[in-house]
C-alpha cells in the first residue's frame, strides 16, 4: 500500500501479478480504454453502450478522487495492463465502506477467456485484504458465467439477494457486509 488518504481509506497503488499490472486510473487512460471498451457485446449483461474517449476522460477525472464527496466511501479504480506489452485490457474497482469492499471488473472482449479478470480481481482483493479490508462482495448479472467464475475464484458464494437484476456474491468465512 502506498499510503492512506486523510479520511482513512487506502490510497490507490500500483499492483502487479504474474501477467498484469494494475495502475490507478488516470485521465490519460481514456483513449486506450475507449478502444478496449468499444465492443457493444461487452454490454450484453450490464446494459448501456460503449463510452467515447471524451466520456471516459470525464469519468476518469471523477474516479481519480479517492473518496466520495461526503467521505463515506473510498473509491479505488485501476486500469489493467498486460505486463508483456503494456496494453490496457480492462478495469477493476473497489468501493469501500466502513465494513465492506464492493468489487467490480471489466475486461475488453478481445482480451477475455485468458484469465485476466480472475488474475486482476484476485490481485486487487489480496491488496485490499492486506490493507485491512477482508470483507467483500460483488454483484453479478444473472447468467454472466464469466463473472460468476471470477467471483467464485475470489472465494465468494452467491446469495439470494438480487439488486437491479444482479445477484449479490459474498466472501465466505468473513463478516457479512
Amino acid at each position: 500500500m502506498t499510503g492512506v488518504v486523510p479520511t482513512g481509506w487506502p490510497a490507490g497503488a500500483t499492483i502487479t501479478s504474474a501477467r498484469l499490472v494494475l495502475r490507478p486510473v488516470a485521465v490519460a487512460h481514456a483513449e486506450p480504454m475507449a478502444e478496449v471498451l468499444a465492443d457493444a457485446s461487452l454490454y450484453e449483461f450490464t446494459g448501456g453502450e460503449p463510452p467515447t474517449a471524451a466520456q471516459l476522460r470525464e469519468r476518469y477525472e471523477r474516479w481519480q478522487r479517492p473518496t466520495s464527496p461526503d467521505g463515506t466511501e473510498g473509491w479505488l479504480n485501476w486500469i489493467v495492463f498486460r505486463r508483456a506489452d503494456d496494453i490496457a485490457v480492462g478495469t477493476v474497482q473497489a468501493t469501500i465502506t466502513a465494513d465492506c469492499a464492493e468489487l467490480a471488473w471489466v475486461i475488453g472482449v478481445a482480451f477475455q477467456r485468458n484469465g485476466f479478470a480472475t488474475e486482476a480481481a484476485v490481485a486487487m482483493a489480496d491488496w485490499l485484504a492486506a490493507a485491512g479490508f477482508p470483507a467483500r462482495r460483488a454483484h453479478v448479472a444473472i447468467g454472466h458465467t464469466g463473472s460468476e467464475r471470477v467471483a467464485a475464484a475470489l472465494g465468494m458464494t452467491p446469495t439470494d439477494l438480487l439488486v437491479e437484476g444482479e445477484r449479490r456474491w459474498e466472501l465466505r468465512d468473513t463478516q457479512v457486509c
